[in-house]
């Protein structure tokens, strides 16, 4: 098979991956790798995928960190989430700073659920900084 095909076979792999949710460079990088495609075919279909706009790690971070905002997470639990998936601590920042501020979120949470070391304990499982928790 041509250099070509595998390239191509590579980038049809990660389209696919791309169908049911966006992912991350880092993602797509270890999908293709876990399918056994060079570091060169990986590295092709994602700069076509990223030339294509298909592929955006700042659209990613601030998508996912918004979501995981809206669930209720702190900002703790968001950068694990996001660097899980690879994103570079800059991106991880910028998103955050667009989220709704974890202040406003844990006190959502409390409104909700009543002041008490059972919300506290909550909060912390949910990625909330001992600040916020605290204050």
């Amino acid at each position: 098979m041509g250099v070509e095909a595998m390239t191509a076979d590579a980038y049809e792999c990660a389209l696919r991956a791309l169908h049911h949710r966006d992912r991350t460079e880092f993602e797509i990088e270890e999908h293709l790798r876990a399918r056994g495609f060079s570091a060169d075919d990986r590295s092709r279909a994602v700069e076509t995928l990223r030339r294509n706009g298909l592929v955006d790690d700042e659209r990613f971070a601030q998508s996912r960190a918004s979501s995981l905002a809206e669930r209720g997470a702190g900002n703790g639990l968001i950068r694990a989430r996001l660097a899980e998936a690879g994103v570079a601590h800059e991106l991880v920042d910028s998103a955050l700073e667009a989220a709704e501020g974890e202040v406003a979120r844990a006190s959502r949470i409390v409104g909700r659920r009543g002041a008490s070391p059972k919300t506290a304990r909550y909060l912390y499982g949910k990625g909330f900084s001992g600040d916020v928790i605290g204050g």
